[in-house]
């Protein structure tokens, strides 16, 4: 799938790292470095990774497995701004001189000779910082060719939308704010993307776990516990893919790619077993009645494409 007008392709299921970072429970090196290339056998090519997922952990895990493949096989998406101080993830750096140490850090951390995109990470309460510091780094790295594609990744759709408004982008992470249970980016960032040719990637297919599981006692919604409108919405939209036999997190998983502007979906795995199941729902067949009886019974925003439509 080409990612905008980078040269760029990515394949469509993307594998995101924060899980290999120990970001929510500990992961073994044997077995993070066997999800990584277990992915990789499973002609999975397009990988993210930041400094935030266990202080640069999981990019040191990603780049052991990745430098010893093909470099043009694969795309490696980054993040920078966080700051990592003594293997600690220690405040936020958007400065101009901040962005190009950082870049350099991620860039010793993979062990690879080159990053493909880089993205501005979490910058919500310093967009100011983030346009006049970081964004003017990345621009110059990629128009000297150092990197083939800049972007922010974050939870804001509405934050991408203004970054949109303020630079030359060609391509944003959004994570949670288009899923099968909301739809929210569709007031702001996705029309934009289209307008601009900006290529969305999406993080958060599961918002954070209610998707995989809403009959959790513990299921969350964007990281934090779910709101009990949520959860009967997720568990209203089970209710039709049971109708179809579908499992629900292969309709989250598939759902985003309806959208012309997003042309890959980010899922993390803790192990071998975790991404052969995603990917399994990944392409498992859906039938088109599915996102009718959803858009007939509300659960769908009614200007959200489905993968059918596109």
């Amino acid at each position: 799938m080409p990612l905008g007008r980078t040269g760029l392709d990515v394949t469509q299921f993307g594998l995101g790292t924060a899980a290999l970072g120990l970001m929510y429970e500990p992961v073994a090196d044997e077995a993070a470095l066997a999800t990584v290339q277990r992915a990789y056998d499973l002609d999975v090519r397009f990988f993210d990774t930041s400094p935030l997922y266990g202080a640069g952990l999981a990019e040191t895990r990603a780049g052991v497995v990745l430098r010893e493949l093909p470099r043009d096989s694969f795309v490696l998406s980054d993040k920078l701004g966080h700051v990592i101080v003594d293997g600690v993830v220690e405040g936020r750096d958007y400065s101009y001189d901040g962005t190009l140490r950082l870049f350099e850090q991620s860039l010793a951390r993979s062990g690879l000779d080159r990053i493909d995109i880089e993205l501005i990470h979490d910058p919500e309460d310093y967009m100011e910082a983030a346009i006049d510091g970081a964004y003017r780094a990345l621009r110059e790295l990629r128009n000297q060719g150092v990197v083939r594609a800049i972007g922010a990744g974050m939870n804001f759709s509405d934050k991408l939308t203004w970054l949109a408004h303020h630079g030359e982008f060609d391509c944003f992470l959004l994570a949670g704010r288009y899923t099968l249970l909301d739809q929210s980016a569709l007031d702001d960032l996705l029309p934009e993307a289209v307008r601009q040719g900006i290529a969305i990637y999406i993080g958060g297919p599961f918002n954070s776990g209610i998707l995989a599981n809403p009959y959790a006692a513990t299921a969350t919604f964007n990281y934090a516990p779910a709101d009990q409108a949520w959860v009967k919405k997720a568990r209203k939209i089970d209710a039709v893919c049971q109708e179809h036999e579908v499992p629900l997190k292969a309709a989250a998983l598939q759902f985003p790619l309806g959208h012309s502007a997003v042309v890959s979906v980010l899922s993390g795995a803790r192990s071998i077993g975790e991404l052969e199941e995603n990917l399994a729902m990944f392409r498992h067949p859906i039938p088109a009645a599915l996102w009718d009886d959803l858009r007939s019974a509300g659960l769908l925003d009614e200007r959200a494409p489905t993968p059918i439509d596109s």
